[in-house]
């Protein structure tokens, strides 16, 4: 059985120098994966595109699979980022004006790095990375299912869960399937109707 690759980091860095060092490496790694792919990559090509010594990556990273890890978890961070605030800012709106902005930021989250994102997705199983997509999905869940709660005097939905459960699921995959696979989606005017279409579909199915 083939010895499945470390993907935590060996230590993190916590001085300036030391960090600049990690973000060299982690952007190397991500100009890497879209350009040239997984299979191309290698820790002595990012080593070199980050203009730092093998050494220096091995006393972070114990492999290329911990490099993806990294890029993941920071290009997931930056998505969840955009959504928290959103939720943030949403929670006391009506419905139709909340699922409107909630959509605009599901679309605007997955632009960020379109072909990045799109390598990564390919990438999230090698990486042991899906616990915490699965995580973030819980909490979207949460939020919702609360919104909902706190607004059911204008919705005709009574289960919260699963009504929850169908806004989440719909608005991540269509964003997502645009980025991923309608490349011709990805202009201002078509993304502005593909919001307006799924906040169209969500809010009516909630109203």
């Amino acid at each position: 059985m083939a010895r499945r690759a470390l993907t935590k980091p060996r230590k993190h860095a916590s001085q300036e120098r030391s960090r600049a060092t990690v973000d060299a490496l982690v952007e190397a790694t991500s100009r890497i994966l879209v350009k040239e792919g997984f299979d191309k990559a290698s820790t002595n090509r990012i080593a070199a595109e980050a203009g730092v010594s093998i050494g220096s990556l091995y006393q972070y990273y114990p492999s290329k699979e911990a490099l993806v890890a990294a890029v993941i978890d920071r290009h997931n961070q930056d998505i969840a980022r955009i959504a928290r605030a959103a939720m943030e800012e949403v929670a006391s709106q009506p419905v139709e004006k909340a699922v409107r902005r909630l959509v605009a930021v599901a679309i605007e989250a997955h632009r960020i790095d379109p072909k990045l994102h799109r390598v990564l997705a390919e990438q999230i199983p090698r990486t042991g990375r899906l616990e915490n997509a699965a995580g973030f999905n819980r909490e979207s869940h949460s939020f919702f299912v609360t919104y909902l709660k706190t607004h059911r005097a204008e919705l005709r939905v009574t289960d919260f869960e699963l009504a929850a459960f169908v806004c989440v699921t719909a608005i991540e995959a269509l964003a997502h399937t645009a980025v991923l696979h309608r490349a011709e989606m990805l202009s201002d005017k078509a993304l502005r109707t593909l919001g307006d279409e799924t906040a169209r579909l969500v809010v009516g199915y909630l109203q």
